[in-house]
């Protein structure tokens, strides 16, 4: 006999609950699927609206890293309306500023524009967190060191090799990933590196064939050694902020105030060991035109713009955006600046792109052992390891 008893009473339970749920779920269903949220045209809308936030976010920051470089370069080339040239470490300290005042207006929004709302953050974050702000003075004092750095570059090499030189951080990241995070690298991102650095020699042989008269007070060499630095500071910092907030769940403003508040404090002391016999002579903005404001600007705007990118891009197209980057500062210092790349020049740059496309590329994982398979009775199974 099949089915269940008449005298049995679960069946009866399970088939009377069946039958009070079964239009209730059926109706969910149809209203599921005649939601407004699921028809073709908003999921088409809400797609394209997230390519448009994704290439315009990329476009951003190719427009942030081409337009800081060459900006940088010609605000440390020509001199103010005072006739004198504005003093990098005060520029370091103003940018520290805006970058700190930008991260709390981003919180304040994020808080409903609540005055209170943006008070417990700072006082959870800040106030009742001593060993968080401790743990975050070495990236901040190193970041600020690097800053002043990229200022004494680009007085003393053009956009476009500074551009190139600079991708050692590549290199630097990796090294420091591997001894202090234990990181492990395949041989293609290795060959990479060996070719970066292949690239970045040949670009520092080939020198410039620029010899206008603003190059005659440059020392190229000094510029070397200042770019090698800011590099090997970036790499670092960037490993140790990485393994000091690993799995924490503090946003990216939070932890650019906290460590701006050092870093204001840094830039303000560098201000005044390094220049404090300029600035008490000719005053704290000596120097200071339209293009250095703007160049503190877009230099402060930038880290809000890179956390979109990461936010929304992937890493490909992050890697597109710094060769593109590359190609663009190039092509704009040969037309705005008279640099004319030699062939050594056009060659190291070819092996440095090269390089970053070869390091961007995902390790391909290792195959997964799967055991024989087994059979038990009429069933088969497989054991994967």
């Amino acid at each position: 006999m099949s089915g269940p008893l008449p005298n049995d009473p679960t069946p009866m339970r399970q088939r009377q609950n069946q039958s009070a749920t079964s239009p209730r779920q059926e109706t969910s269903k149809r209203s599921k699927s005649s939601s407004p949220n699921n028809t073709p045209g908003k999921s088409a809308r809400r797609k394209s609206n997230a390519m448009i936030i994704k290439y315009g976010s990329l476009l951003l920051l190719v427009g942030q890293m081409v337009g800081l470089v060459l900006l940088m370069r010609y605000s440390r080339t020509r001199r103010g309306n005072d006739g004198e040239l504005y003093l990098a470490s005060t520029a370091v300290f103003m940018m520290e500023i805006m970058k700190f005042c930008l991260c709390l207006g981003v919180i304040f929004y994020q808080g409903n524009c609540s005055i209170t709302a943006l008070r417990s953050e700072l006082y959870k974050h800040i106030w009742a967190s001593p060993y968080d702000l401790i743990k975050l003075c070495v990236p901040s004092f190193l970041y600020t060191i690097q800053n002043n750095l990229l200022y004494l570059a680009l007085t003393n090499l053009d956009a476009a090799s500074y551009q190139v030189l600079y991708q050692l951080k590549i290199l630097t990241t990796a090294i420091f990933s591997a001894t202090m995070l234990g990181r492990r690298f395949s041989a293609m991102k290795w060959a990479s590196l060996v070719i970066l650095t292949c690239g970045v020699a040949i670009v520092e042989i080939s020198g410039s064939n620029t010899d206008t008269s603003e190059d005659k007070d440059q020392n190229r060499f000094v510029g070397l050694v200042a770019v090698i630095s800011a590099a090997c500071t970036s790499g670092f910092s960037g490993v140790y902020f990485e393994k000091i907030l690993k799995g924490s769940e503090v946003t990216l403003w939070i932890r650019n105030i906290q460590m701006g508040l050092f870093s204001i404090a840094i830039a303000f002391v560098t201000a005044m060991v390094e220049d404090s016999d300029e600035i008490s002579r000719k005053g704290f903005f000596v120097g200071y035109s339209p293009i250095v404001l703007t160049v503190i600007t877009v230099q402060a705007v930038g880290g809000l713009i890179v956390a979109v990118v990461v936010k929304y891009a992937d890493n490909v197209l992050k890697v597109f955006a710094s060769s593109f980057s590359i190609l663009l500062s190039c092509l704009i210092s040969a037309v705005a600046f008279d640099f004319r790349p030699n062939k050594s020049f056009l060659a190291g740059a070819s092996l440095v792109l090269i390089s970053t496309v070869m390091y961007s590329k995902p390790s391909k994982r290792p195959p997964r052992d799967v055991l024989p398979v087994v059979q038990h009775g009429t069933r088969k199974s497989s054991l994967v390891l």
